[in-house]
């Protein structure tokens, strides 16, 4: 199950012992109720005056008034009620915070140093601009409200920076006193920037099939190193695993690889310039290449992508077909 925050179990926990509780009662409270009648019962046969009985019951109610005794289902719903009155369950610290080290990094860094720029958002300073461009318009970092967002660059640059970084520096405290600002804002940015890279035209603009042109000079290469009779196998295929930095909360084991990892099994189709012109991902590290290859575009539309004696070139992990070749299996 995916991972819950100490409030959540406390929460759930708490929950269940009320219910637990409150069917206890009930219970109980059927059970008292079924011996009273049998009790007024047998007294009225052994004749039993109705004057003892009323004296038991105000003596047990003169009990429970004394010691105000409660059931536990209320003590219970008591403490869940005041579990959810408060926003934190621990007294809120002020941590000193300053976003000089952000403007540093986007500003003197980034034109004067970029091997520093390099080193923290894992990217050169063209690269960063090119992808500032593409994504600064679109719709997820712009909103109607009086407040303005914070500006797009710095949110990439937070984004970035969590994303070239690996167990306690990728963390939110670590990148939260980075980069001067809140919890929250952190993962606010992050998901903000996933979403505009996500976004289908973006990925057009990244990525978008060879042109005619494009594929006779990936001809070309292969002819060149090769022979002619293999000009026609232009496009490669490899897979790839991406180590993820915890075992998944759904269904873990199966993102477990055979190199002792959990990762996401990448298959990325390149023309031999290295120019990726399709991927695939989302699988688990677990899944074979042959498997997860059958799940991206051109085992699926193959005779739309490629010509009639076109074909992809793969290692002994892919299918021999028409349309993909392999070496010999022994």
């Amino acid at each position: 199950m995916p991972r819950l925050t100490t409030r959540q179990e406390s929460s759930r926990l708490l929950t269940q012992a009320f219910q637990i509780s409150l069917f206890i009662e009930n219970v109980e409270a059927m059970n008292d109720g079924m011996d009273w009648s049998s009790e007024s019962s047998d007294s009225a046969e052994g004749g039993q005056s109705m004057e003892e009985s009323e004296s038991d019951v105000d003596e047990w109610e003169d009990i429970k008034a004394g010691y105000q005794l409660l059931p536990l289902s209320q003590l219970t719903l008591s403490v869940l009620q005041n579990l959810h009155s408060s926003r934190f369950l621990e007294e809120r610290r002020h941590i000193p915070r300053t976003q000089e080290q952000l403007k540093l990094t986007l500003s003197v860094y980034k034109q004067q140093f970029p091997d520093l720029f390099k080193s923290f958002l894992r990217i050169q300073p063209t690269t960063f601009d090119a992808l500032l461009l593409t994504i600064q318009n679109n719709s997820v970092f712009h909103n109607q409200s009086q407040n303005e967002q914070i500006a797009v660059d710095r949110q990439l640059a937070v984004a970035l920076y969590r994303f070239g970084h690996f167990g306690n520096a990728a963390s939110l405290t670590k990148v939260a006193c980075w980069a001067g600002m809140g919890y929250g804002t952190v993962n606010l940015c992050t998901r903000r920037v996933i979403a505009a890279i996500c976004d289908e035209l973006v990925g057009a603009g990244f990525m978008s099939w060879p042109t005619a042109q494009e594929i006779e000079e990936a001809k070309l290469w292969v002819e060149r190193l090769t022979c002619t009779a293999w000009r026609n196998g232009w496009p490669m295929v490899d897979g790839t695993l991406v180590p993820l930095f915890a075992r998944p909360g759904f269904y873990g084991n199966s993102w477990y690889d055979r190199k002792s990892n959990y990762s996401m099994n990448v298959q990325v189709i390149s023309l031999p310039n290295l120019r990726i012109i399709d991927y695939g991902v989302g699988l688990p590290g677990s899944q074979h290449d042959a498997a997860a290859w059958k799940e991206t575009r051109i085992p699926q539309a193959y005779n739309e992508l490629l010509g009639p004696d076109e074909w992809v070139w793969g290692d002994s992990a892919y299918p021999l077909q028409r349309w993909c070749q392999a070496p010999y299996k022994k």
